[in-house]
């Protein structure tokens, strides 16, 4: 009943980690040998004196068991409040829906009410604010795909299926985070066809693609939008991607294109973000650390700024400060609760911070029982 418990409760990835590799009938020297870690990294995680904070890392280990990623992750976590259950419930919703069809009598959705809803979700997603996204995604997906099919005109039909894009792309975004990642991809399937911005599915497919631990898929459907299109924002998540196989100097490569083509002040913040991430994938916390202050100088919007402190929180953690790491992830929560309790990386280092703080202990206790992890 332990393991079963270590598999699917809300616990740290160590100890799914050490119930896998026993399934798998490995030792711990075998797992290290198996992905190339020192066996001090896979016997301080399953101890739990060590936490998880990269994707590289996290992808090796599950590889290595022949896993999906979210086997150690524990995705979808068990919903914890009424907000998350509401966001779970949306993943139920769109399975229901994706295989409707809509009649040409349907009735007929005026486009700029339509606009005005898409607009709505699109901020919610911005702000971080998982529950306002999730209870308007099911009816506006069906909406979108409606008024594609009874578009009288092509310009209707145009516009209809630019929104009809941004919904499944906000919807797959949203099943991404919580980790139903098959019906995330089903979506983006869906968002494909006839749209005329492909940049908006190329990323969130990366963005996919590095969540599952693939990242030279990553890197190969970023190439497909062109050397001289890829703009700033697939050149970052590139990085990432080069971060996670371990190539440095092709991941600070790809960081240079995307500082060269950011063109705003919040582009260039998130260049920054993109920078902490790298740098927090080959362990260097200090550089990580000074990259989200510089990124955290800039306006952001709350899903930004959440995933940013949550960098922060972890570069702090690796340097010892685990008040100020505390701080940061309260800050997060406060920021955007669902994202930060959702987020993977973020649990663990509420985990791990449980024994680690002083100041911080009550907020830090407070903040694992909201998400479950008590």
């Amino acid at each position: 009943m332990r393991e079963v418990d270590e598999l699917t409760g809300g616990g740290p990835i160590g100890a799914r980690l050490a119930t896998w590799r026993r399934r798998r009938g490995l030792t711990p020297d075998e797992l290290a040998s198996r992905t190339g870690l020192e066996l001090d990294c896979v016997t301080e995680l399953e101890a739990g004196r060590d936490w998880m904070d990269r994707h590289g890392r996290l992808a090796a280990l599950a590889a290595a068991l022949r896993l999906d990623i979210a086997d150690l992750t524990g995705q979808p976590y068990t919903p914890r409040g009424e907000d998350h259950a509401a966001v779970r419930a949306t993943a139920f919703h769109l399975r229901r829906r994706l295989h409707r069809h809509y009649p040409d009598m349907a009735p007929r959705m005026v486009l700029e009410d339509l606009a005005e809803r898409s607009r709505a979700a699109a901020q919610a997603d911005a702000a971080g604010d998982e529950c306002g996204l999730a209870l308007a995604l099911p009816e506006l997906i069906e909406a979108t795909d409606r008024a594609v099919v009874i578009a009288s005109s092509a310009s209707e039909r145009e516009e209809a299926n630019r929104l009809r894009v941004q919904a499944h792309l906000l919807g797959s975004g949203l099943l991404r985070r919580l980790g139903y990642k098959d019906l995330a991809w089903v979506l983006l399937h869906r968002a494909r066809p006839g749209t005329r911005e492909p940049l908006w599915v190329l990323a969130e497919e990366v963005r996919l693609l590095i969540d599952l631990g693939l990242p030279e898929h990553a890197l190969t459907r970023a190439a497909r939008a062109g050397d001289a299109d890829t703009g700033w924002e697939l050149s970052a998540l590139g990085a990432i991607a080069q971060a996670m196989a371990g190539r440095r100097l092709e991941a600070e490569k790809f960081l240079a294109t995307a500082s060269a083509r950011a063109t705003e002040a919040q582009e260039s913040a998130l260049v920054f973000a993109a920078r902490a991430a790298v740098a927090v994938e080959f362990g260097d916390a200090a550089e990580a650390g000074d990259h989200a202050r510089a990124a955290g100088q800039a306006s952001l919007g709350g899903a930004h700024r959440s995933s940013l402190l949550i960098t922060a929180a972890a570069a702090e953690a690796r340097q010892g400060r685990s008040d100020q790491a505390a701080i940061h992830l309260v800050e997060a929560d406060a920021e955007a609760p669902l994202r930060l309790r959702l987020a993977p990386f973020a649990r663990e280092l509420i985990v791990a911070l449980t024994n680690r703080t002083t100041t911080q202990a009550e907020a830090i206790r407070d903040l694992a029982e909201r998400a479950g992890l008590r």
